[in-house]
């Protein structure tokens, strides 16, 4: 039987433990999820995005989507979206973009900065939190779904 867990919390020291969180979470990744950061600029988002793909395989450079909004990366048979909302004024932008078209059943999105899209995005599979904690962040990963529920018992499998 399955573990039940919806919630996490986890302490990042530094970038190297903020990517190897990334890395234990992607195993648990599975099409159709959708997974959103928060957390002030320079928290880490991308650095965990970074850990995710190298996980799964993604050799490639891995950057911020801040100024394109969007980069995707194809590992394996996944098609996998990473969002930056930060420069969004506007909700609706997220709906002008087209964006809720990436939210297909065969892609897993991983969204930073989902407050700015609030009231377009549905839950996220996994919404993590990043706050900080004198020189580290504490990590708070919250399960909405079935999905995401199995990602945080992988990730609590694999410490």
């Amino acid at each position: 039987m399955m573990q039940i867990i919806e919630e996490l919390r986890t302490l990042l020291p530094d970038a190297e433990a903020t990517a190897r969180a990334g890395a234990r979470l992607a195993p648990g990744l599975a099409p159709g999820m959708l997974v959103t950061l928060s957390g002030e600029l320079g928290a880490g988002k991308t650095t965990l995005v970074r850990g995710m793909l190298r996980r799964l395989g993604w050799a490639g450079t891995v950057k911020s989507p801040t100024y394109t909004l969007l980069e995707h990366y194809i590992v394996s048979s996944l098609y996998f979206y990473h969002f930056d909302l930060y420069r969004f004024n506007d909700p609706e932008e997220w709906d002008r973009a087209g964006f809720s078209e990436y939210l297909r059943p065969d892609t897993v999105c991983v969204l930073e900065w989902p407050e700015r899209a609030a009231g377009w995005l549905p839950a996220g599979d996994i919404e993590m939190r990043f706050e900080h904690a004198d020189t580290a962040r504490v990590l708070t990963l919250d399960a909405t779904s079935v999905a995401g529920s199995a990602c945080l018992a992988a990730f609590a499998a694999n410490p």
